[in-house]
C-alpha cells in the first residue's frame, strides 16, 4: 500500500506540471514558458532537497523611522551644493569626518564617521547604512538625507533614519532610543538650515550626553 500511495503522488505531481507546461506554452512564448519551467524545476528541487532561506537573525523584527525637515529659503540645487557632500557632515554634525574607502560621493564610499557605507544616491539625495559588528546585532541601521525643491526658490532638508528596535528591552526602552536619536539629529538639520542660507554656526555645545556623531548599533 505505502508503494501504491507513493506512485498516485508522483502520478498527480507529473499530471501538474504537464498541466503548467501546457498553459505556459498556450500563452506565453518558448523562450518565456522555457525559463519559467526551468526555474520551477530549480525550486522544486531546492525543496526536495530541503534547502531553502537561512532562517532570520532576528526572527520579528520592529523597523521604526524618523523625519525630521527644515524649510530653507534657497533652492534645493543650491542647498544640495552647500551641505550634501559626503563629508559635509563634519561641518553641520562637528565631527571630525574624512573618506577612508572609495571615492567622495561615490555609491561604496565609507567616511570615517561610523564607518557608515554610502549605498544610495541621487542628484539631491543620498543614503548611508553602517557595518554589522562584531557581538552586535544588526539594527539595519539607514540615514537618508535630502534637498527636495519646493518652489524655484525654496527647498526642504529632509533626514530620515530607519532602523529596527527589537532588540531592546520593552516598549519603554524603545521609545527613550527613539527620542535620544531625534534630539540628537534635530540640531544637525537646523545647522543645515543656517549653512545653506549662508548663515554661520553658533558656537557647539559642550560634548557629553551622548550627543555629537552617530548612534552607535
Amino acid at each position: 500500500m505505502p508503494a501504491c500511495a507513493k506512485m498516485m503522488r508522483q502520478r498527480r505531481a507529473t499530471q501538474a506540471n504537464l498541466l503548467l507546461e501546457e498553459f505556459m506554452n498556450k500563452y506565453f512564448s518558448k523562450t518565456a514558458a522555457a525559463c519559467a519551467c526551468a526555474i520551477l524545476g530549480l525550486a522544486q528541487a531546492a525543496s526536495a532537497q530541503g534547502r531553502g532561506p537561512a532562517p532570520l537573525a532576528i526572527p520579528n523584527p520592529n523597523y521604526v523611522s524618523i523625519v525630521m525637515e527644515a524649510t530653507v529659503n534657497r533652492p534645493a540645487a543650491e542647498v544640495w551644493k552647500r551641505i550634501g557632500k559626503y563629508c559635509d557632515i563634519g561641518e553641520w554634525a562637528r565631527i571630525p569626518c574624512m573618506i577612508i574607502s572609495g571615492k567622495d560621493g561615490e555609491v561604496g564610499a565609507v567616511r570615517s564617521i561610523g564607518n557608515e557605507i554610502l549605498v544610495g544616491k541621487t542628484e539631491l539625495s543620498y543614503t548611508y547604512t553602517q557595518p554589522v559588528r562584531e557581538g552586535q546585532p544588526y539594527i539595519l541601521y539607514h540615514g537618508t538625507l535630502e534637498a527636495r525643491p519646493v518652489t524655484a526658490t525654496t527647498s526642504k532638508i529632509i533626514y530620515t533614519l530607519m532602523w529596527d528596535n527589537s532588540t531592546l528591552a520593552d516598549d519603554a526602552a524603545r521609545e527613550a532610543d527613539k527620542k535620544r536619536r531625534s534630539a540628537q539629529f534635530t540640531p544637525f538639520v537646523e545647522n543645515m538650515k543656517i549653512l545653506a542660507e549662508g548663515g554661520t554656526l553658533p558656537p557647539a555645545p559642550a560634548r557629553g550626553g551622548g550627543k555629537g556623531g552617530p548612534p552607535k548599533q
